[in-house]
């Protein structure tokens, strides 16, 4: 979900450069405020911190819309809808959205194995995992408090189980801790999952699928869905 972007992987080191990502940025909606888009898995959403690891999502979206700038983050490998500000007044704004935690959102994914209930709630307290960063891991002396509520949407051809996750809070990782945290980690996660979920996918099924907010300057709502490839 949404984080800090991972410009390196967690066996290649510090140097690791990102493998350019060739699948277009999809507009989904556009105003003189603000813009909603597709992120393809793959593409960071802010440059890296490896000097060749400058191709983003930001960086593309200033090409058509220059002064252009992020307001949130999905990490790398997570694909889906962002929200990015068009001036300095909509970038505040929506930050207050986000903080005031007035934006809804809502992520597909596709877990290891059968879940059994029809829907659960996970309040698990997350710390970064110094040592390992980017990861994070649940703490419960200094971890900062995380809530994530999930519906089961049923199985894939594959036999794993759907899941529709909604965020509460934002934190790093977020998702991928807390669905690894109930033994049902996301497929082609390469930091949570065991080595059979993570085999079982060519990429991170996760994917940001609705976001729904007031608009800060026409005070509409905007209600955008976005279902993921591998849903079907």
């Amino acid at each position: 979900m949404s984080d800090r972007p991972a410009d390196k992987s967690p066996n290649s080191g510090a140097d690791f450069i990102v493998p350019y990502c060739s699948e277009a940025i999809g507009y989904l909606h556009c105003d003189e405020d603000l813009l909603i888009v597709s992120k393809p898995a793959g593409l960071l959403s802010v440059p890296g911190r490896h000097p060749e690891n400058k191709d983003c999502l930001i960086s593309r979206i200033n090409e058509d819309y220059p002064g252009a700038s992020i307001v949130h983050r999905l990490d790398m490998a997570t694909s889906g809808l962002m929200i990015i500000a068009r001036n300095a007044d909509s970038h505040r704004a929506l930050s207050r959205l986000f903080q005031d935690r007035k934006v809804y959102k809502e992520y597909q994914a596709v877990v290891f194995g059968e879940v059994t209930s029809k829907e659960g709630f996970i309040d698990l307290p997350l710390a970064c995992d110094w040592p390992n960063r980017p990861r994070q891991e649940l703490n419960f002396d200094y971890g900062k408090h995380a809530q994530t509520h999930f519906e089961n949407c049923g199985l894939s051809e594959n036999g794993h189980s759907k899941l529709r996750l909604i965020p509460i809070t934002g934190r790093s990782h977020q998702l991928r801790v807390h669905t690894a945290s109930i033994g049902h980690p996301i497929l082609g996660c390469e930091f949570y999952a065991h080595p059979k979920a993570k085999a079982a996918a060519d990429r991170l099924l996760l994917h940001a699928s609705r976001l729904r907010f007031t608009h800060p300057v026409s005070k509409n709502e905007l209600d955008i869905n976005l279902n993921a490839s591998f849903w079907s």
